[in-house]
């Protein structure tokens, strides 16, 4: 990591603080961030999710993690199912409630782990390859895992994640119907997009339900 990265992460002292340098990395200021391989952007399918997930960030949520909702033949010639999702942390309890809000009007998937309650949900696979489990939503990490990932922090930034809460927010179904429904709702939250914005007449579920891991 570059040396005026690492002083802008060093600098972070609260989770508003995390979220708006990982919006400067999602946009591209920053060049690297914590727990990510260094001087390394967004991944390519990250692309069109970079405008609603740097609006998570500054609102409060700050995204660790992200996928789109797809249906295809990967590149490897396996057939390739993913729930959009994304998932971070949070400390701010009325966007906390906002977007659990949104989540149960729709019908989408979250899994929540809050140090100052005690919930802690089970993680969902969010994606399957050949329909084998692939990939899970709404595990955190454990200490050791943390310190590797954010060693570069100030104490005061890692204890504000230590004690945010954990949120993954997932689609029910898989496919890119799903996929819009769930980033319409988020920007809605953000104010990314208005509350009252029309929805596509084919958004229509496009998948199975999920299978919960254990």
């Amino acid at each position: 990591m570059r040396c005026s990265d690492r002083r802008a992460w060093k600098s972070a002292r609260t989770l508003a603080d995390l979220g708006r340098r990982t919006a400067d990395w999602l946009e591209g200021r920053l060049a690297s961030q914590p727990g990510y391989m260094p001087n390394c952007g967004p991944d390519e399918e990250t692309a069109e999710l970079v405008p609603s997930l740097a609006a998570l960030n500054r609102a409060g949520l700050m995204t660790t993690c992200s996928q789109p909702g797809l249906a295809e033949i990967g590149y490897d010639g396996a057939w390739w199912t993913q729930h959009a999702a994304v998932e971070g942390y949070l400390t701010d309890r009325a966007l906390f409630q906002q977007i659990l809000d949104a989540a149960e009007a729709l019908g989408h998937l979250v899994v929540v782990d809050d140090p100052h309650t005690g919930r802690r949900d089970e993680v969902v696979v969010v994606t399957h390859r050949d329909g084998e489990p692939y990939t899970a939503f709404g595990a955190r990490p454990g200490p050791r895992d943390m310190h590797a990932l954010y060693g570069v922090l100030h104490p005061e930034a890692r204890r504000e994640l230590d004690g945010a809460i954990h949120l993954a927010v997932i689609a029910p179904y898989y496919g890119p119907a799903s996929h819009r429904a769930l980033w319409r709702s988020l920007d809605q939250v953000t104010g990314l997009e208005p509350p009252d914005a029309d929805e596509d007449q084919d958004d229509q579920v496009d998948g199975p339900p999920p299978r919960i891991s254990t």
